[in-house]
Order: structure tokens, then sequence, then C-alpha cells
């Protein structure tokens, strides 16, 4: 134990200036043994400070740690337990018991033992000591109280003392003036012997030689002790005579302190007192106009929304704790609460028979929009209802049942009132664009069996539009000669399958006004409408916070929460959800409205898809860039899926009936009608999609046309029987390169050259067909001479071939004289005219190509005349001049 008490006091109290006094090792009662010690200890600085201290062994290795510190003042009781027998538990008392097992109970009345002299000396017998033996303490009493309380700590303090910095350093230099100090202890405890024995000596000649001032001294103690005394004994009298004052000073400060705490109480009282008037006290006139207000003035409206705001700001007061205990508060909260049910049904009622009068007001207006493309204008009502934003507010905020029963009503009155108004609107603009009276354009919104023989006959006014016209008449379509086209283009007209005439386009034109002026309408009234809900409702459109429903219920198409039923508002997520759901509730006929115009028009003419997929683009474009999440921009956006199939369906349909088309046997095909369609269809679809958002769809449709178009007129040629079918592919895709090349198509380009590159072989091939017949022998002739040079035969060797000598080659020449080359040529120019169509224009363009592949043959034969027949003389009858001059007179008498 003297180790341990050693090594703690150099680690652990030394470095914090303190004596370790007393120890001893404890663990804790009725758990598992965690040894530890108790320290007593004070420090070495004055005052002198007390501690008791509990020092752990620590878990990483083998020193110790200062765990917790007591003062001595703090301990009230030591319960050894047992004051008999002996018992190794004690209990200590701080601001909560401790209680310890000694590992002896050597070692706990030793502790107990240092703690009471502590306790005598520096506190004053402040401690008690319970179930201590008195022999303990007794023993622990040397003979006097003065001696206990002036030795006490010379007896408590430890046998060793560790040596200070200064007693080393003496120590070293007496070692260093002894040379045996280390070498010899015995020598030089003998010496130092010796040198003690010498001081003793002299110190004791010193004490007798001054025994005369040691007595005097002594007197003068003795004297200064009963000075002493003699104050004690008058500082007790003056102590004895200043405790009555005592006495009173505190029944006086007691006094002082009560009066205080009353005041402060007051304070307080007064201060709740003030706070519950000036926060739930209603003003007169608030609860007059809660309860009397007229709710249709501008100024009875002001009134109540004053009056309201001040009610739901004394209903929200923060009543501070122990408030709602209180009967006067009871009382004027349920007087509160009665306040606000009766106002929120005078307001409900009153709202609803608003909504109701506008449902008859606007009814009376309806007539005088019947005749023109106009929706009737909201504004005023909208005004109207705006002056009670704030009250609807302050229901959705105190009253959210009834508030929903508002929103439920002005759904129901509102879209039974924008049906009739927008279905009115609706069939105006499906007279305008028939030009029927209103009895005839009935059958246009029947069902498709009801109205199908209607349909078939009427045709809406001759259908003057329809381009391509219906797949039945169009599979009846045969492709005529250049005058036969001519001659039969009303028929075609009658049949719903016309060029674009003048008819045509101010037809469109009009479709595209009206259209366009139907979506115009639309536009602002849902966006004022929407407007209105949110300001009106006070439901937030242009934010977005997350936000999550729970238990929703659907209620007649518009989905709110059961969590908002007593009071709490809507999150923002759902109160765009709401005004979106209100808007489909209120609009619901303006979707299948649309549909049906829509299916009008293209019924009218199938181009105007081509009209409508850019109108209703541009609008949904603008309602996206305003709310994507709207409803005009859903509504719009399901639209234009509409507008795009009916686009998809016209462009399908010209490709099918382009497959369909069957070709006459008897009169030549020219220009097929569906690349004049093309044409047709590329220039109208050019001027309509100028700057248009989705140019893409209609590059998507040209690159289907145009491949349909290729194909088809291959297919046409292929079965071309009048025709031949290089005439056939050569006129059609001169035709599609130049409107290419007019309308500069930028997706169509790699199209365009293919177009050139078809046209150009073609005319090549025809020429090179058309040639081989007026000099068919020659030619014949000469590629017999190929053919063996090809076999390997020499150039100059082919004369004398029996079949290919100069004879031969005399007697073929001959055959073509000038004159016969001219009747030849002449009959080859008639043939070609027959041939091509005039609508192309491309006789001149291919005789001149024929004039030049006659003189590239001519040059050809000359050449193979010089290399196999040399030096023999032989000529044509006819020069290359002679050509030039046969062609020109042919063309000119033509």
């Amino acid at each position: 134990m003297t180790a341990i008490k050693h090594a703690l006091q150099r680690d652990i109290f030394t470095p914090n200036d303190e004596r370790l006094l007393s120890i001893v090792n404890v663990c804790k009662a009725g758990k598992k043994k965690k040894n530890c010690f108790l320290c007593a200890t004070v420090t070495t600085e004055r005052p002198v400070q007390v501690k008791m201290v509990k020092v752990k062994k620590s878990d990483k290795g083998d020193f110790y740690k200062r765990q917790i510190a007591w003062a001595l003042r703090d301990l009230a009781v030591v319960d050894a337990k047992d004051a008999i027998k002996e018992n190794p538990e004690f209990d200590l008392h701080f601001e909560k018991i401790y209680k310890w097992v000694a590992s002896s109970t050597a070692e706990k009345n030793a502790f107990i033992s240092c703690i009471w002299k502590l306790n005598q000396r520096y506190l004053r017998k402040k401690i008690d000591f319970v179930n201590v033996s008195s022999q303990l303490l007794e023993e622990s009493v040397p003979s006097g109280e003065n001696q206990s309380v002036t030795g006490g700590d010379e007896e408590v303090v430890d046998v060793y003392q560790e040596l200070n910095a200064r007693e080393e350093q003496d120590i070293e230099i007496m070692m260093e003036g002894c040379e045996c100090a280390i070498s010899n202890a015995e020598a030089f405890a003998e010496r130092l012997s010796r040198e003690l024995q010498v001081l003793d000596g002299a110190n004791i000649q010193s004490i007798m030689a001054s025994e005369k001032q040691v007595n005097i001294l002594m007197k003068l103690l003795d004297e200064a002790l009963k000075e002493v005394d003699q104050i004690e004994l008058k500082l007790s009298s003056y102590e004895e005579m200043l405790q009555s004052v005592k006495e009173q000073m505190d029944q006086i400060s007691e006094s002082n302190h009560l009066i205080h705490l009353s005041n402060t109480n007051n304070v307080k009282l007064l201060s709740e007192i003030e706070f519950l008037v000036n926060h739930m006290d209603l003003a007169k006139g608030h609860i007059k106009a809660l309860q009397e207000g007229d709710l249709a003035s501008s100024r009875g409206i002001e009134a109540c929304t004053n009056a309201a705001d001040a009610l739901l700001q004394c209903m929200n007061v923060a009543l501070r704790p122990g408030h709602d205990m209180l009967l006067a508060v009871k009382q004027q909260q349920q007087r509160f609460s009665d306040l606000r049910e009766h106002f929120a049904r005078r307001l409900a009622s009153h709202l609803n028979n608003v909504f109701v009068q506008q449902g008859h007001d606007q009814s009376s207006t309806l007539a005088q929009h019947s005749v023109e493309l106009a929706l009737p204008n909201h504004h005023p009502f909208h005004r109207d209802l705006l002056r009670y934003a704030k009250l609807m507010e302050w229901l959705k905020s105190t009253d959210y049942g009834k508030y929903e029963g508002l929103t439920k009503n002005y759904m129901d009155y509102l879209s039974r009132l924008y049906e009739r108004e927008i279905k009115d609107f609706f069939e105006v603009a499906k007279i305008k664009m028939t030009g029927t009276t209103k009895e005839s354009k009935k059958f246009a919104t029947l069902p498709r069996k009801e109205s199908a023989v209607k349909q078939e006959t009427e045709s809406l006014h001759g259908s003057s539009g329809k381009l391509t016209g219906s797949t039945s008449s169009l599979n009846k379509l045969s492709v005529q000669s250049s005058g036969n086209r001519r001659s039969q283009s009303s028929s075609l007209l009658d049949m719903g399958n016309m060029s674009a005439s003048d008819l045509d386009v101010a037809d469109r034109t009009k479709f595209d006004k009206i259209f366009e002026q139907v979506l115009s309408e639309l536009e602002p009234l849902c966006l004022a409408e929407q407007d209105f809900i949110s300001k009106f409702f006070k439901l937030q459109q242009h934010q977005s916070m997350p936000g999550t429903m729970t238990e929703a219920e659907d209620l007649d198409g518009v989905t709110l929460s059961r969590q908002h039923a007593a009071g709490a508002p809507l999150p923002v997520s759902s109160e765009k959800d709401m005004i979106r759901q209100m808007m489909i509730k209120i609009f619901r006929c303006i979707e299948p409205e649309l549909n049906n115009l829509i299916a009008l028009g293209d019924k009218i003419d199938s181009f105007n898809s081509l009209y409508m997929l850019v109108k209703m683009s541009h609008h949904v474009w603008t309602a996206q860039n305003v709310d994507p999440a709207s409803f005009l921009s859903t509504t719009l956006g399901n639209v234009l899926v509409t507008v795009k199939r009916n686009f998809d369906k016209c462009i399908s349909n010209q490709i099918r009936q382009m497959e369909e088309v069957k070709i006459s046997k008897k009169s030549k095909v020219g220009i097929l009608p569906f690349v004049a369609e093309f044409e047709e269809f590329a220039g109208l679809a050019e001027s309509i999609f100028k700057n248009a958002e989705r140019r893409g769809d209609l590059d998507k449709a040209y690159t289907k046309l145009i491949r349909g178009v290729f194909v088809n007129v291959e297919k046409v040629a292929n079965e071309s029987q009048k025709t031949p079918r290089d005439v056939v592919m050569m006129e059609n895709f001169h035709h599609i390169f130049a409107t290419l090349s007019r309308l500069k198509i930028s997706c169509l380009e790699a199209e365009k050259r293919e177009a050139k590159q078809k046209y150009t072989d073609h005319l090549q091939s025809y020429v090179i067909y058309s040639l081989g017949q007026p000099l068919e022998k020659l030619n014949h002739f000469f590629e017999g001479v190929e053919a063996r040079v090809a076999q390997g035969i020499r150039e100059e060797e082919v004369s004398y071939q029996l079949a290919f000598n100069k004879q031969e080659l005399r007697k073929v020449i001959k055959e073509y004289p000038g004159k016969e080359v001219k009747k030849g040529l002449d009959n080859l120019y008639k043939k070609v005219d027959k041939h091509l169509c005039e609508e192309e224009n491309l006789l001149q363009v291919v005789w001149h190509s024929m004039q030049d592949e006659f003189i590239r043959q001519y040059k050809h034969f000359e050449g193979l005349i010089a290399r196999c027949y040399p030096g023999s003389g032989v000529t044509m009858e006819f020069t290359i001049q002679d050509i030039l001059d046969y062609c020109s007179s042919i063309a000119q008498s033509h």
C-alpha cells in the first residue's frame, strides 16, 4: 500500500500541489468488484483546501487517473455502519449517498480517523460521524484540545516527505565534497554523523549562551497570551450583544423579501390581465358587422372583412400556460366560436346565392353571342366576386368544410354555365366553317352511323378544299393523257380530288382564321378563370413545394384531403392540383368540343390538319411557357395529340392512295397525279409551316411522302404499256427535281439529288434506246464488228471477215443516204412527241440530247471505220453538219 501511496503522490497529487494524507482501497457495495482508491488530500498553498479524490486504475495501462473529487466541506455524514463489530462497509453522504466496501477494516478505520482529524482542524467539527467507535475517535485525540487542533496535521502527515530541489542540490554538493560518498557509504555516513555531533554541540552552546534572552521572550509571550484572552472575552461579549440585532435584521430582511415578492406577483398579474384584455377583446362594431353586416355593398364587405380578421386574431392568440383554465377565457373562446360559425354560415349562403345569380345573368347574355364567334366576358362577375377574396381566405383558414362546400357549388354552377356557352360558341364556329345554317349543321355533331348518309350526299358544300379526296374516289382515277387530263379536270373536282384552286385557298384561309379565332377565344377565357380561381379561393399556382396528401377523397373531380377538414391549409403542390382539377371540372366540355371541331375540319379538307397542327402547336408552346402543368397546357396538349394523329393519318392516306393508283392502258402516262399532288402539298405545307414550332413533324412527313412517291413512280413505270418506262421515270423525276429545287426543302436535299440522278439516267437510257432504231442495220453491223474485236481479232483484220468486209460495209452504208437519215429522224421526233407529255415540256431537251447522242454515235462509227478499214476510202453518205441541219429543220417544222 505504501508503494501505491508513493506512486499516487508522485503521479497525480504532486503536479496539482496537493499532499496525500490517507488512502483506502474500496469498491462499490452490491456490484461487481471494480476496485478504486479514496484519497484524502490537502493543498500545499494557503488557504488550505481539503478534498476527497476517487482514483482509478486506467484500462489501457498500469497508470492511475483522477476520476472524481469532492470538497470535504460538502461531506455531511460519515456512516461506519457498526461501531462494535468489525465491518468493512461505510457510507459517505455528499449530495447523494455513496456506499463503499473497504478491502480491510483497518484501512477503513485509518481513513475515517484521518477524516475526523481534518474535520477537527479545518471544518470546526462540521461533519457528523455515525456508528463510529468512540475509542477510535479518542485514539485520534492527543492530550489536549489545543494540541489536537495544532498538532493534528503533524500526526496525519506521513513520515515520508519528498526532497525538494534545494535539498537535492545540497546533498549533491555534500556528496561531491566527499570522495567516498558513493564507493564507501559507511565511511560517508560516519563522517556525516561526526559533523552532526559537532553541529549539535554548537547548537547546545548557543542555546545556553542565549538562556536569558529566551526567558525574556517567554515572559513577553505570556503577556501576549493574556492580552489575547482579554480580547477574546471582549469579542464574546460583543457577539452576545449583536446577536439580538442580527435576529431583528433577519426579520426585517425576510419582511422586505415578502413585500418584494408580493409586488412582483401583482405586476405579473396585471401583465397577464392586460395581455388577455388586449388580445381577446373584440370591438362591438366588429361583432355587429359579423352578425348583421351587409355582404352586398362594398362598405359592408370591407367592414365584415376587418371584423373577420379581428375575430381570427382573437381566436388565434397564443395563450400562455394556464390561461385556458380561466373561466372568462373559456367563455370568450366559446363566444368567438359562435360568432365564427354564425358568420361562416351567413357568408356561405350569400356566396351560393351570388353563384346562382351569376348563372342566370350570364344565360340572358348568351343570345347576343349566338351569331358571333366570341365567348361571353366573365370579367364583371370575377371583379364582383374578388371583393370577397379576403373573406374566402378567412373561411378557408377557419371553416374548411364550408370553404370546400362553396368550392363544389361554384364548380357545379359554373360548369353548367360554361358548357352552354362553349357548346354554342363551337356551334357558331362549325356553322362558319361549313357555311350551313344552324339546322343543317346539326348532323355534323351526330354520331357517325347517323350522319354517314348525309355526309355521303351533301359533302359539306362540295368539300372544295379537299385535295386528296376519299380513298374510293382516288381508286377510280387512272393515269390519263395530257389532253384527257384537261378535259376531265371538272369531273375530278366533282369527285372531291381537285388541285388547289382559288376556292381551295379561300376555304383553307377561312378555316385557318376560324380555328385561330376559336383558340384565341378559349385561351384568355381559361387563363382568366384560372387566375380568378387562384385569387378568389386563395390557391397558389406559380410556386412549387413538396407536399403530400393523406386519405384523399374525390369530390366530383376535385381531389382534396381529410387532413385539411379541421382548417389546416393545403400544401402548395396540392393547391396547384386543386386548381387544375377545378378547371377540369368547370371546362370539362372544351376538349371533346375541340376534338369534334378538329374532326369536322378534317372531313372538310384533310389538309386542314396542317393548319390545325401549326396553330395548336403554337398555342401549346405558349401555354407551356406560362405553366407546363396548367389545365390549358394539358388540354391543348391532349388535343394536339389528336391533331398530330389526323396529320399522320392524312400522310398515310396519301401514301396509300399512291399505292392504289391505276394507270390507263390506252393513253400515255405523263405526270402522275400523286406527283402533282405532292408538289401542291409541299407548296401548301411550306407556306403553312413557315417559322412553325413543329417543323420536325413536317420533315418526317416529307420523308415518308417522297419515299412513297419514288417507289410508286417506279411501280407505275414498270406497269406502263403505252408509255416507255424511261419516259415515265424521266418526266416524273424531272418534275420532282424541279419542285424540290423551287421549294428548297432542306430535309429533302438528298432526295433532290437522287431525283436529278434518276432523271438524268433515264433520259440517257431513253435517248440511247430510241436512237438504235433510225440506223438499225448500221447499228447492228458495227455491233458485230465490236463483237469480233472483243473476241480477240485485231481491228485491221476485221475487214477480212466475210460478213464484215468492205463490200458488206459499203452495202450497209448505201442503205442510209442523207434523205433516208432525215426521214428516220423525222419519224423518231414524231414518236418521241407521242411519248412525252406537254405539261413537263421536255421535248426539246430530249431532242437535243438525241442530237448529241446521234453525233456521238456518228463519230464512234467513223472511228471504227478508220481503225478497222484503213485506206478503204469508205465514208458515211452524210456529215455531222448534215445531222445538225436535219435536227434543226425537223424541230422547226413541228
